[in-house]
């Protein structure tokens, strides 16, 4: 936390700076009056990453292998995303029954470890001990001392999941296994076996965490109001309006539930959504064309996800998302920190299909590609990511050289959201009161609740002014730099 006073204005800025427990770059920056009356809360992303930019030029087969390096808590979804968008240059609508099997596997794979990591390396301290609790023991290694079994239980599903990915890419972190048309090996029938070894105790320990969610949630009727909006929710659903990861169309619906479109083809998302670049930040603003920017910001996600679909075709993550329905007296639920029941919901489906499909025949097989039809010269490809719909979208030249590209990641969706979520705690939390790192922790709390990748969701080219500064050891402005959009450089201490 740093503070910086402003005697011209009688105001002074809080700066939460990094935000802990997220994956990437990202801060908080508070503006008070001399009463500690909040002025203004906002989340800004502070690192570029230009994937979108330095991917031109190449070759559109080298495009799952590159993107996927945008992060190593998600590339699988990266590589999908982009993967299907590959499938659609070269010609290819539908895949083998073994390839397309083997990519949903895979898929459900990254989505166990990423909901593990995130609600029990990340959240779960804030959650069991307290978000005003000791900063010493409000992390992994606390709850490892206190809930050694909750603790190891999270561990386990994590490392299932990555056992997942290693088994079918070669790696748990950015394996390579994904070709236009197909996949490039196939699952070995003792690689399955291994699998299957431990698949019965990871369902029940996905059982497990979503009735510890559902219990903090219901016994915590405080958790109700933190940091909650009524927002419109976008998501991707099945043929038959169920919970849907890999293939299908995208809904969007109002906080009281209205359809704002249903089964829309992806491939036509620039039709309904439009990106809007803010001075504060990397990060774009994203929302719907038909509500406009100022009411068509919308959410992404488990949450979403969970609200939005109509029902989950296995059948113990359905009785959860009953319960969670009938929680919400089956309308949408809008507590943001129910982002993590629903979460462990998803987490459960998972399990899940992971066990289906680990008993499938066809998961071994080996016809793993089809033939390449007619070339095209533009391909989309969307998925639900962990942290919620994922857009990738590429143009090639007559040489198969990427043109043009544009990212869409979940947690950009979810921006102005985390902005409003931000504001909101600040206004109920801080205003007016004495600030200590509980209270601080209170925001990063109603961020961390949206499991934000920060890494993969800076895209925005940055504007002039840059600004260097030089800090010493306590924090005191020894010099800084500023270079205008003209290319001047002037010293301005």
């Amino acid at each position: 936390m740093s503070q910086n006073d402003s005697s011209s204005t009688n105001t002074r800025r809080i700066a939460i700076d990094p935000i802990t427990r997220v994956e990437g770059h990202g801060k908080i920056t508070l503006l008070l009056d001399k009463d500690n009356h909040i002025q203004e809360a906002r989340l800004h992303i502070t690192e570029f990453r230009g994937f979108e930019k330095f991917i031109q030029g190449r070759p559109y087969w080298e495009v799952p292998a590159l993107v996927q390096r945008l992060c190593g808590i998600c590339p699988v979804s990266h590589q999908l995303a982009a993967a299907k968008a590959v499938d659609q240059l070269v010609g290819v609508n539908k895949l083998t029954p073994a390839a397309n099997k083997l990519r949903r596997l895979l898929h459900f794979g990254q989505i166990l470890q990423s909901h593990a990591l995130h609600f029990f390396h990340l959240s779960s301290p804030d959650l069991l001990f307290g978000f005003g609790s000791d900063p010493m023991q409000r992390n992994i290694v606390g709850l490892l001392n206190s809930y050694p079994d909750i603790a190891l239980k999270g561990v386990k599903l994590r490392k299932f999941g990555q056992q997942i990915i290693e088994a079918i890419t070669g790696k748990r972190i950015h394996g390579t296994v994904v070709i236009p048309g197909g996949m490039n090996r196939p699952l070995t029938s003792t690689a399955r076996n291994t699998l299957l070894k431990d698949i019965k105790d990871i369902l029940t320990w996905s059982q497990d965490a979503v009735t510890l969610n559902e219990q903090i949630h219901t016994e915590h009727p405080e958790h109700y109001t933190f940091a909650t909006l009524q927002s419109n929710y976008l998501g991707m659903i099945g043929n038959k309006g169920d919970l849907e990861f890999y293939h299908g169309g995208l809904r969007a619906r109002t906080a009281s539930g209205d359809y704002i479109f249903d089964h829309f083809d992806y491939c036509d998302y620039q039709q309904i959504l439009r990106e809007e670049v803010r001075s504060w930040s990397y990060m774009k603003f994203p929302y719907l064309i038909e509500l406009g920017k100022a009411q068509g910001w919308y959410r992404v996600g488990p949450l979403a996800r969970i609200n939005n679909c109509d029902f989950i075709d296995t059948p113990k993550a359905e009785a959860a998302r009953k319960r969670f329905k009938t929680f919400g007296q089956e309308k949408f639920v809008h507590h943001t920190l129910a982002y993590h029941w629903a979460r462990m919901i998803e987490a459960l489906h998972c399990a899940e299909s992971i066990y289906e499909l680990l008993n499938d025949p066809e998961i071994t097989g080996t016809e793993l590609t089809v033939e390449k039809g007619d070339k095209q010269q533009e391909g989309i490809g969307v998925i639900e990511a962990p942290r919620g719909t994922l857009f990738h979208h590429y143009k090639i030249n007559e040489e198969g050289l990427i043109t043009k590209a544009n990212l869409i990641v979940s947690t950009t969706s979810n921006n102005q959201a985390m902005n409003e979520s931000v504001r909101s705690v600040a206004n109920t939390y801080i205003e007016g009161q004495q600030i200590t790192e509980g209270l601080l922790n209170h925001l990063e709390v109603a961020v961390r609740a949206y499991d934000p990748c920060l890494s993969c969701a800076t895209h925005a080219l940055g504007k002039m002014p840059l600004q260097v500064e030089l800090l010493d050891a306590d924090g005191g402005l020894v010099d800084r730099l500023t270079k205008g959009a003209a290319g001047d450089i002037y010293r301005n201490y």
